[in-house]
């Protein structure tokens, strides 16, 4: 019984990520909504399948003939999910489970292998994001989802129980109250953890396009997981916090709204004035102070050099670490020596490329154990 229940959870999730193949914004917390609605409808109910996944991965009303298209060819007649054979020959068009019709020999298979959609997928996350085309920019949105987000952890003032530490004399004493007296185990307590804050800040200059939407898709992604724990700034020729507007749930609905407050989008780059009115407005009132600062820009930079890392060494000082993120960083025979990069690379921690999905988990990485 537990293993038709995970055969059926498969499945659906799989229904899940090829409707995300299509380009529909099925999200994590969308693909949870749609297993917890056919838990209450019922797996084997084909009828309430349909329904659960509609009111839950359908953004819009755009999306739903291509929910119904997926919905038909995924699913048997059978009332039952389609289960993936091993012994099945993979797919060699991602988009073939939605394009076929109805009553087509494609249409008939009784299964939808990932593998090719997986091995297109792999391909598409080690991608530079400013050679993909249309289409490859929005199966890329799709896979942000799909992103580990760890918040970096710091040492608390408080202790709390654990296994191990120093003995907790308090706590071992009430203990032995409540045993009138006789011997028991000694408790013990440890410092505990809280989540270290992150600021982002992005930059949103003309030679940012290609991969500023990208970014601000990284900034909403972290925010998902962490709200209290992020802010998000957008710098270029000056500074704009756009937090609240990303906090939005919709993705492409927090990207516009984001847009909106951006007066500067696509314009020129004065990172030193911009990151000094962020250390004088922000950063000095507490918000950088043992914060990870995440600065992403390819440092180009027209206002003086110096000033920008004068600014980049004052904001290491107040913040824990600070990530430089470069997408030229990823290039091949990439070198740090243009001005502005060059004046704030001895006060970075660390500098990490930021041009693809793949370079996007490493920078995850890296923030979560900073």
């Amino acid at each position: 019984m537990v293993q038709e229940v995970l055969a059926a959870d498969e499945g659906l999730v799989a229904f899940a990520r090829v409707l995300r193949q299509a380009g529909m914004a099925v999200t994590a917390d969308r693909t949870q909504a749609f297993l917890r609605a056919t838990a209450l409808a019922g797996a084997g109910d084909r009828r309430g399948v349909y329904w659960s996944g509609r009111a839950t991965l359908c953004a819009s009303p755009d999306d739903l003939d291509c929910y119904d298209k997926a919905f038909e060819i995924w699913f048997s007649d059978e009332d039952l999910p389609r289960r993936r054979r091993t012994d099945a020959p993979p797919v060699t068009v991602a988009q073939a489970a939605l394009t076929a019709q109805p009553g087509s020999e494609q249409a008939q298979r009784d299964d939808r292998p990932l593998a090719a959609i997986a091995s297109g997928d792999e391909v598409l996350r080690h991608r530079d994001i400013a050679q993909l085309s249309p289409a490859e920019r929005r199966r890329l949105e799709a896979l942000f989802g799909d992103l580990r987000v760890r918040p970096p952890r710091r040492r608390s003032l408080r202790r709390g129980p654990h296994r191990h530490g120093e003995i907790d004399p308090r706590r071992t004493l009430r203990d032995q109250l409540g045993r009138a007296g006789e011997p028991g185990p000694l408790r013990r307590r440890r410092r505990q953890t809280r989540p270290r804050r992150v600021v982002l800040l992005l930059d949103v200059s003309g030679s940012m396009e290609p991969y500023a939407d990208s970014h601000l898709r990284l900034a909403h992604r972290m925010l998902r997981v962490a709200p209290r724990g992020v802010e998000v700034f957008t710098i270029g020729t000056r500074l704009t916090r756009v937090t609240p507007a990303l906090s939005l749930r919709d993705p492409d609905a927090a990207l516009r709204a984001a847009g909106a407050s951006i007066p500067d989008w696509s314009g020129g780059t004065r990172l030193g004035e911009v990151l000094r009115a962020f250390c004088l407005r922000w950063g000095q009132r507490g918000l950088a102070r043992g914060a990870v600062v995440v600065i992403a820009s390819d440092g180009w930079e027209r206002g003086d050099p110096g000033l920008l890392g004068e600014q980049v060494a004052r904001l290491h000082r107040l913040a824990h670490a600070v990530v430089w993120v470069n997408p030229h960083r990823g290039q091949e025979g990439y070198r740090p020596v243009q001005g502005g990069i060059a004046a704030a690379l001895p006060h970075v921690d660390r500098l990490v490329a930021g041009h693809s999905m793949a370079s996007f988990a490493e920078l995850l990485e890296v923030v979560a154990h900073a």
